[in-house]
């Protein structure tokens, strides 16, 4: 969303203008703008709380306003990709604005290129997270999509290195092993686990009576199963953001014309 300069509602600040040097009006307005830009932004901000569920930190604070300047009297307000981590933020909204599917993730391009994934379905969490995996705001925690990514060995070129070995999961399966080898009494551990990729009704198989996806497998003979992600169909999300609502919210024509008028009168000391 875009803020300009409109000259409207001024007639009790025009001796106050008239005073003003051409640069000192302009360093007024686009104060008076940059105003309008960070109420449009507190607006928008308030629509992503109240249509999403748990809206994350990073993306309420993806919103940026490039400020106005004497030069340039226009301000943009728009979700910015910022940081080395985390998912463009326009490409999170788009689907959310406009309707549609929403772009893989980083995870689901990973998984379906090893075939994991299968073509026309993402990836979902549990109703019930599998504990310790989700971040609080209905996403995966970033280490443990790496140590998924790791486990099933997803990683491409560049990261192949991160790749779990088979040494690497049978540790994880056997962590916190009770008995004793020499003694050929080990038992299946309570707290280790191995994950596995179970397709359903998809294709046939011993796991198909779950639901597709990948689950874990812990416990005394691995007895204790729990869902970690669902593959579901690519969802198609109805529009939910609305820009019109968001302005009206803000009102951002009535505000603009009342900061025009306080920052004039604060450029001429009045």
């Amino acid at each position: 969303m875009q803020i300009s300069l409109k000259l409207t509602g001024l007639e009790k600040v025009q001796k106050q203008l008239a005073a003003l040097s051409g640069n000192q009006a302009r360093g007024a307005f686009a104060k008076a703008i940059n105003d309008t830009a960070y109420q449009v932004r507190r607006s928008m901000q308030n629509e992503f709380t109240g249509v999403f569920d748990r809206v994350t930190p990073y993306v309420l604070r993806s919103v940026q306003v490039k400020q106005a300047t004497a030069d340039t009297l226009n301000a943009t307000i728009e979700p910015t990709y910022y940081g080395s981590k985390g998912a463009d933020p326009q490409l999170v909204l788009r689907a959310q604005e406009f309707g549609g599917t929403r772009r893989d993730k980083r995870s689901e391009v990973a998984l379906r290129r090893v075939g994991i994934l299968p073509a026309g379905y993402q990836t979902a969490i549990p109703k019930t997270p599998y504990p310790g995996s989700n971040d609080g705001y209905g996403n995966l925690r970033g280490a443990f999509i790496v140590q998924l990514i790791s486990y099933f060995q997803a990683f491409g070129e560049q990261g192949y290195r991160a790749n779990m070995k088979d040494k690497r999961k049978a540790t994880l399966r056997n962590k916190q092993g009770i008995g004793s080898i020499a003694a050929k009494a080990v038992f299946q551990n309570t707290l280790g686990v191995r994950y596995f990729v179970s397709y359903g009704r998809l294709r046939s198989g011993k796991d198909r009576h779950l639901a597709p996806g990948i689950w874990a497998a812990r416990g005394i003979h691995e007895s204790n199963v729990k869902p970690v992600l669902m593959f579901v169909r690519t969802p198609v999300y109805k529009p939910r953001i609305n820009m019109e609502r968001i302005g009206n919210a803000a009102d951002a024509d009535n505000y603009l014309s009342s900061r025009l008028r306080y920052r004039i009168r604060q450029a001429a000391g009045v």
